[in-house]
């Protein structure tokens, strides 16, 4: 190879559907977090990283706004809906950027789980 010649143009890497699926399974259920976990432990993927750290964030917000909310008397039991509504919202965008093989942290806390759960699922 001579030193005029340029060498071929490095094309992006996709990720395979495998890495996908894991993203994908990350976010629905509970069921669907734990399969993602055990398929994630078998070939590790930053994509399948990525999003179990985002799906346990979620979660975990989830279950602790849920559970903070129960023990306010009225105005809490009223807020239920509407947080989880929240939360669903985040979880959907979570899982589109799953399906297209992004890594793109959900609004508001994204950022916060992937630095909370950097050690998890490396």
């Amino acid at each position: 190879m001579s030193s005029s010649e340029t060498p071929p143009p490095v094309t992006p890497v996709t990720p395979v559907a495998e890495d996908r699926t894991v993203a994908i399974l990350a976010y629905i259920t509970l069921i669907g977090f734990i399969i993602a976990i055990i398929m994630h432990g078998s070939k590790k993927t930053p994509l399948g990283s990525f999003h179990l750290r985002q799906a346990l964030g979620l979660f975990l917000t989830g279950f602790c706004c849920w559970l903070v909310l129960l023990f306010i008397p009225v105005v809490g039991w009223i807020l239920i809906p509407f947080v989880m509504l929240g939360i669903l919202v985040l979880v959907i965008m979570g899982l589109i950027a799953a399906v297209n093989g992004q890594r793109k942290p959900v609004p508001l806390l994204g950022e916060k789980y992937q630095q909370w759960f950097a050690n998890a699922f490396a």
